[in-house]
């Protein structure tokens, strides 16, 4: 009797585990699971994807930001002009 209840307590602990596990790492295996399905889709093109590894880094490179400005998010009503 003493060995079952090992194999229960043991079993429990497997499955309680797991959930936690996928409780935890619920966004990391999303993601995981997804690229598995898409990789294992037969109609699937990657060339048709858009990647934002190839986004520019600074896609307002002619703004320089305000440091002082409080809200930096929202455009300036004020226009300076270098000369």
């Amino acid at each position: 009797m003493g060995a079952i209840t090992t194999a229960v307590i043991a079993i429990g602990a497997v499955v309680l585990g797991w959930i936690t596990i996928e409780i935890a790492c619920k966004p990391c295996l999303e993601k995981g699971r997804e690229a598995i399905d898409r990789s294992l889709n037969p109609d699937h093109d990657p060339d048709d994807e858009i990647s934002d590894i190839l986004a520019p880094l600074n896609p307002n490179r002619d703004v320089t930001p305000d440091l002082d400005d409080p809200n930096p998010n929202q455009p300036s009503s004020e226009v300076i002009k270098a000369v």
